[in-house]
């Protein structure tokens, strides 16, 4: 059962336009609503949903055109993730997932990209980012690796891994090198970790490898990939697209599932209190200030959270159109901004929450899984506001910052 559910066709999404991938995303939000107890039973991205997805080319919005892919604007993943995010927030996870790693096939080898594509332009890949997870050796030719690694989202449904691995000199102990290695699914180990509290349709279970020979082609080095044309996919791939910062962008990868959960809340509490009584007292709920008010707050937080993310995601792909790559400091700073921006999307869930009553502990009530899942989310190290903020504050007040694939 493991891998990219196989097509019986090949479609090309190469002239479908940010309106109409919009539209398809928006029309996906019900069925995904209504299947998402059963994503959370199954605990992994239901086949139905991977197909629904296959068919409306949402995995595929930053992949190149010249593989069937759309190449939509860096601002597309915050959008269509955060619209799928209202009907089943850990769908839209593993949307966001998917599309960001066909982005980033884009970086590697062209023979590297033709290997994935030729065979399956559909191929979907996993990762884990966890650098320290990773050992690996320089041998002839690549890399021998070794690690296990957590949060490897999506990985049941996917045909590849993208690893990070953490390269070591002959002393064993000098980090030297920092590479994503792409590996296929024949490769490596599941091991099935994934009994959360929240997010659990995302599968995101361990990955192992032992001694295992990656290709240099298939080793993608992080370094060359702060931003512009040293990567080795450049020259096929030209487009300001493929010339933003891999780790620097890395949080938008899946922080617009926040703001969709958060927005799917919203829409939950919205329509039922607007029709809602009081149990005990028989009063209009709609009435009561005190709700007035903290749906008003809930519905601030959100539209703030989102202006802030989509704002980032548009000045990344702004200095890439000018062909500039932004300064440490402003990397920085737009990694603080996602991070703070899902801290907003929490308290809006948590504002929502506070007032929504008992029915939210049912759990045949979606509120609670909103709620849940925007937990679970918020606990992801990229959205750690003391750190990213620190970063960025010691940044901005002239220390020195150091990450060497930043």
């Amino acid at each position: 059962m493991i891998g990219t559910l196989p097509q019986s066709e090949r479609r090309d999404f190469s002239s479908v336009t940010y309106d109409e991938a919009m539209k398809r995303a928006r029309g996906c939000v019900p069925v995904l609503r209504e299947r998402a107890q059963a994503a959370e039973e199954a605990r992994m991205l239901p086949r139905e949903n991977e197909q629904l997805l296959h068919e409306a080319g949402l995995f595929r919005f930053h992949q190149p055109k010249r593989f069937g892919g759309m190449a939509l604007g860096f601002e597309a993943i915050v959008d269509i993730v955060a619209e799928l995010a209202r009907g089943c927030p850990s769908t839209a996870w593993c949307v966001s997932n998917y599309a960001y790693h066909h982005w980033l096939v884009a970086y590697y080898d062209e023979q590297t990209q033709h290997e994935v594509w030729d065979a399956n332009p559909d191929a979907l890949i996993a990762s884990s980012i966890a650098l320290a997870a990773g050992r690996g050796r320089k041998v002839e030719g690549g890399f021998v690796v070794n690690g296990r690694w957590p949060f490897s989202s999506g990985v049941d449904n996917s045909e590849w891994d993208q690893l990070a691995v953490t390269i070591y000199g002959e002393d064993g102990r000098t980090a030297v090198d920092w590479r994503l290695c792409l590996v296929p699914k024949s490769d490596y180990l599941i091991h099935d970790t994934w009994y959360a509290m929240g997010m659990a349709a995302t599968g995101s279970k361990d990955v192992e490898v032992k001694e295992l020979f990656v290709p240099e082609r298939r080793a993608l080095p992080l370094a060359r990939c702060r931003g512009g044309a040293e990567h080795p996919g450049a020259a096929s791939n030209p487009g300001p697209l493929f010339r933003l910062p891999v780790v620097a962008t890395s949080q938008l990868a899946i922080g617009p599932a926040a703001i969709g959960t958060a927005e799917g809340a919203y829409e939950i509490v919205q329509a039922s209190f607007a029709k809602r009584t009081g149990t005990y007292t028989g009063a209009k709920v709609s009435e009561f200030q005190a709700v007035q008010s903290k749906l008003a707050r809930a519905r601030c937080l959100i539209d703030s959270a989102r202006l802030l993310m989509r704002e980032s995601a548009l000045a990344f792909q702004a200095c890439a159109e000018r062909d500039e790559v932004p300064d440490l400091a402003t990397k920085l700073r737009l990694r603080a901004h996602t991070a703070f921006a899902v801290g907003q999307a929490r308290e809006a869930v948590e504002t929502l929450w506070s007032f929504y009553g008992a029915a939210g502990l049912y759990t045949r009530d979606p509120m609670q899984r909103y709620f849940r899942d925007m937990q679970a989310m918020s606990q992801h190290f990229s959205f750690n506001f003391d750190i990213t903020g620190a970063a960025y504050g010691l940044a901005a007040l002239g220390g020195a910052y150091s990450n060497p694939v930043m």
